[in-house]
């Protein structure tokens, strides 16, 4: 079932995805090369919760840690740790949800560690810019497969592919409602947009081939042929003016700046 929301329940999605807005921002000024995941995890459980806030993802569906850290080849859900430590060249993905006043928020950026190469750039650059095509088809009237359709036109008209296991969803007072929204498809197909439906819009796009193997850890997810992969994740309220970005980059970019 789609859960339409009233404005005072968007509103207070708001405040949930600013938060995460607000988490990713501090974890942007400590990311470089040396530190290891399981710090990048702690500083964002303490700041959620110094907010009045629970992680979303803690103990969700025994996930055990309050972050997913990605690096590299590493599409999402990579368990921080302190064994995996950033070295320079690397991107991370960071996704942080957050609970708070009973919705949550969720969003996630993959932020380049030091100096990477031009090619990097170039992927991080097209995921996030995908994510917009994709939000400009989040309007109502339109459907899922717009959506879709839109971010995976943009990334494989550039010659990248797009990961088909994985998809957005609905998001509310859950994590993860209906309808899901694919990063691929056709346009006019699946779930009609109507004002108040609350979606997370979420490219995860491969520098190489589009096939993943899961890991024997049960949660991380890995490109097949080790080629980078990049992630960008935005929550939405579909508005009769269009989409209202509910998430936020600007806490990001005013640490490192708009573009890579």
């Amino acid at each position: 079932m789609i859960f339409l929301k009233t404005d005072e329940e968007i509103e207070l999605m708001y405040a949930a995805n600013q938060l995460v807005g607000k988490t990713l921002g501090e974890l942007a000024k400590v990311i470089k090369p040396g530190v290891d995941t399981l710090q990048l995890n702690n500083l964002a459980d303490t700041f959620i919760r110094d907010h009045g806030a629970v992680p979303a993802f803690l103990g969700y569906e025994g996930f055990p840690k309050s972050i997913c850290a990605s690096v590299n080849e590493n599409v999402v859900h990579g368990i921080p740790s302190e064994k995996v430590i950033l070295k320079e060249g690397d991107i991370i993905s960071i996704d942080i949800g957050t609970v708070l006043n009973g919705f949550v928020g969720d969003s996630a950026y993959t932020f380049p560690v030091g100096e990477v190469s031009e090619e990097t750039k170039r992927l991080l650059r097209t995921t996030k810019e995908s994510l917009y095509a994709g939000i400009e088809q989040a309007k109502v009237g339109n459907r899922v497969g717009d959506v879709s359709n839109a971010v995976q036109y943009y990334c494989e008209k550039r010659r990248y592919s797009v990961v088909r296991e994985l998809v957005g969803h609905g998001c509310g007072r859950k994590m993860h409602e209906e309808p899901e929204v694919p990063n691929y498809g056709r346009k006019g197909n699946g779930a009609l947009l109507k004002s108040g439906m609350c979606i997370c819009i979420e490219p995860m796009i491969n520098q190489g081939q589009k096939e993943v193997i899961f890991e024997s850890d049960k949660w991380t997810v890995r490109t097949r042929d080790r080629k980078l992969s990049a992630h960008f994740e935005h929550c939405v309220a579909i508005r009769p003016g269009g989409a209202r970005i509910l998430s936020s980059f600007d806490y990001v970019e005013a640490v490192i700046g708009k573009d890579f």
